[in-house]
């Protein structure tokens, strides 16, 4: 099990095991609970924990196979980041001790700054590590512009209604004037940061304040060459990207759970787009050079399967995606296959979708 990663218990589900014969036994006996572990960012999860079902839904964590052997714990997962982006991301370096002070620091530089107010709530409360960037003033940090969304994700983290599962943080509840974006992005790149991004956890869909981002863009840009400016975006509002894209972005991340309208709705259920307005963003980014790698949120035994593969490797071939990130979908996977379609191919291993996406020429993260 990886440096970051944690054990967590699975609430009145007992575990599953096979034993030698291949025959699945469950442990009711003795209080036995299932457990899994939860991934430090930049490892794909490769299996999900073995537990029976109950009505109970899980809380919004990425769950993951693991087991005890010879005297410590193994994980079902595989580090797809480079050694260098573990290192930068590496949970050590991040809820430090000198957070508070540099937090003071920040605050008597910036002022009244409603951004850095949200960031500062969502690094000490939620321990989000690029809104603890914008502290520590260095790699991605986070600029969050939008309360309202044009989704209503099945796993979303920052908005679900009362009969569900608790999100785990809350969305920012305002939209930010074009001086306070400006202030925050500026002081970030030009401080040692390398990297600003619109679309955080703690907002809705940013390219709804496209007119914003683009003139914050162009702001900061006047301003200063250093660093990028990205997006991350579920890219349904097309009249959104093509305002950021004319205004200048240097890269989208373009977050979805699959490229098949039949397993995209369902989970995404968009108001106001359909899967066709996404593509047709990633491919007008990608006619102005923008860099555009897909957000894939992976549920092994779903995201693996012959059809997904298949949609996806054709995807890639028509939009000419630079990258695709894979990121562990953050949701109850019986509430995930629940509204997913049923499988109507086999299941390759998500191993095996890595290496295709490979071959095709694309880079995996």
């Amino acid at each position: 099990m990886p440096s970051g990663a944690s054990l967590v218990v699975l609430p009145g589900r007992a575990p599953i095991a096979i034993n030698a014969k291949g025959q699945m036994l469950r442990y009711p006996k003795h209080g036995a609970q299932a457990v899994a572990a939860l991934l430090p960012q930049g490892y794909l999860r490769l299996l999900l924990p073995g537990y029976s079902r109950t009505k109970d839904r899980l809380p919004l964590f990425g769950y993951t196979g693991v087991v005890w052997r010879d005297g410590q714990f193994f994980v079902a997962a595989r580090a797809v980041a480079s050694e260098s982006d573990l290192a930068r991301w590496e949970p050590a370096r991040f809820n430090t001790t000198d957070l508070a002070p540099l937090i003071d620091q920040r605050r008597q530089e910036l002022g009244e700054n409603r951004i850095l107010e949200q960031l500062i709530h969502c690094s000490l409360h939620y321990g989000c590590f690029t809104a603890q960037n914008i502290i520590y003033r260095r790699l991605e940090g986070a600029l969050p512009i939008s309360p309202h969304c044009n989704a209503s994700c099945v796993g979303c983290i920052s908005l679900q209604p009362a009969e569900c599962c608790p999100a785990p943080q809350n969305r920012i509840s305002f939209v930010p004037t074009l001086a306070e974006g400006v202030q925050l992005a500026c002081a970030h790149l030009a401080g040692g940061g390398d990297m600003v991004s619109f679309g955080q956890g703690c907002e809705g869909e940013p390219l709804l304040q496209a007119k914003l981002a683009a003139e914050i863009i162009r702001h900061v840009r006047k301003t200063t060459s250093q660093g990028r400016i990205n997006a991350n975006t579920n890219a349904g509002y097309f009249a959104g990207v093509k305002e950021v894209v004319d205004a200048g972005i240097d890269s989208l991340r373009v977050s979805l759970n699959s490229v098949r309208p039949e397993a995209y709705d369902p989970y995404y259920r968009p108001a106001g787009y359909t899967l066709m307005d996404v593509k047709k963003s990633i491919c007008y980014a990608r006619q102005k050079e923008v860099y555009v790698s897909l957000n894939l949120l992976s549920m092994p035994g779903v995201t693996d399967r012959q059809e997904e593969v298949a949609a996806l490797l054709e995807f890639i071939a028509a939009t000419k995606i630079n990258q695709v990130q894979f990121r562990n979908l953050n949701l109850d996977p019986d509430h995930y296959l629940a509204v997913q379609p049923p499988a109507q191919g086999e299941i390759v291993g998500m191993l095996e979708l890595a290496k295709a996406v490979q071959a095709a020429g694309v880079s995996v993260r």
